[in-house]
């Protein structure tokens, strides 16, 4: 019990700390100070921004910074795409090891099978083969030959089992050797999903960064601080509308776990198919937060979105995770007071943001 409140007080410190500092959460307007309600720090004179600095090829920088943010978004659906396909390939590697033992114990088996065989036919051959009728005429004691007789159709009972064994082994192994050959082709298939995405990826984030690098120095400054105004303005709409009203969800001790170790990668950088311990993609950063919770949980927010239950926004709790964007492209984790933690995009690091800052698609609870 005080292991659990240590716990929940190192998260709530660090999340006040997070918000505080960087985007953090504060009173939203019209709210009461002190209330439970936060939304993210207004930008520096939010009343009066910067005057809209040049951009290149005649743009304005909100045009260069919609550009820019659509270009990391098409790259995130392309890391779920690539991590999926990770997956997948792992999964079916890991299948091909246990087929290749089943193979093996089949193999021996049918030797076995076969030295059986083998040595039922030469018990046969040295007693002759007598066909029955001859073996009782020529037997000199009717009753040893009808038990002698009773034995004969036990051990032939046993060959014909031994033969229907022996086919059923090798119409395993038949089948085996079907499925590894089917596991095989699908490897080849997710192997090219896999390059196919690397390269959508690698071109998107490269097209990104070419943008923002032809900005001066200024501009760049200018471009991070209305990436901010723009989280703040959907935040504080999202707060306008009584969205968290009802919001009232205390924490399970797995989900406070969860919390504590995603907020714990804060200041880590945004990496594509990273799952930690140095940086993190989006997915990564909540799936490795849950494992460390106890709970294994789907690689990408595409199948978070999928296989976990979903729950209406009024019953979330600190530790659900957030699905952002209609193509379920971004996730992050919930930790109360309208805050949620994430890995937003390459070249930013893992962060606290408005949970509303973003559209949200879904939410979904690991420890459902």
């Amino acid at each position: 019990m005080g292991t659990a409140k240590r716990a929940s007080s190192r998260v709530q410190g660090v999340s006040a700390l997070a918000l505080l500092c960087a985007m953090a959460i504060l009173t939203a307007p019209g709210l009461a100070a002190g209330s439970a309600y936060a939304a993210p720090g207004a930008p520096p004179n939010p009343a009066a921004p910067a005057a809209p600095a040049p951009a290149p090829e005649g743009k304005s920088l909100e045009q260069v910074r919609k550009e820019i943010e659509d270009l990391y978004r098409q790259a995130g659906s392309a890391t779920d795409a690539y991590n999926l396909a990770v997956g997948e390939t792992k999964a079916q590697s890991e299948r091909i090891v246990e087929i290749a033992k089943l193979v093996v114990a089949g193999q021996d088996r049918i030797t076995g099978l076969k030295d059986r065989a083998g040595a039922a036919a030469r018990a046969q051959y040295r007693s002759g083969g007598l066909p029955p009728g001859a073996a009782l005429a020529l037997s000199d004691s009717p009753s040893a030959y009808l038990d002698g007789a009773g034995r004969l159709r036990q051990g032939e009972k046993a060959t014909t089992d031994l033969l229907s064994e022996l086919n059923r082994t090798q119409t395993d192994l038949e089948r085996y050797a079907k499925d590894a050959g089917a596991l095989w082709q699908k490897m080849e298939e997710n192997r090219v999903k896999q390059e196919a995405a690397k390269k959508e990826i690698e071109g998107k984030i490269k097209a990104a960064e070419a943008l923002e690098n032809r900005l001066a120095a200024e501009e760049k400054a200018r471009l991070i601080q209305m990436e901010q105004e723009a989280q703040y303005k959907a935040q504080t709409a999202w707060l306008s509308s009584g969205a968290l009203k009802d919001v009232k969800g205390a924490a399970t001790d797995a989900g406070k776990r969860a919390v504590q170790f995603a907020t714990a990668q804060m200041g880590k950088p945004y990496e594509w198919g990273a799952e930690g311990p140095n940086s993190f993609d989006c997915s990564g950063l909540t799936s490795q937060a849950w494992l460390a919770a106890g709970r294994g949980i789907p690689r990408t927010s595409q199948e978070q979105l999928r296989l976990l239950p979903k729950v209406a926004l009024k019953d979330m709790r600190p530790g659900d995770l957030i699905i952002y964007f209609d193509d379920a492209s971004h996730v992050g984790m919930y930790v109360g007071d309208g805050a949620m933690v994430h890995a937003p995009r390459p070249g930013r690091n893992v962060t606290m943001a408005g949970a509303g800052s973003m559209p949200i698609k879904a939410v979904v609870r690991p420890d459902a």
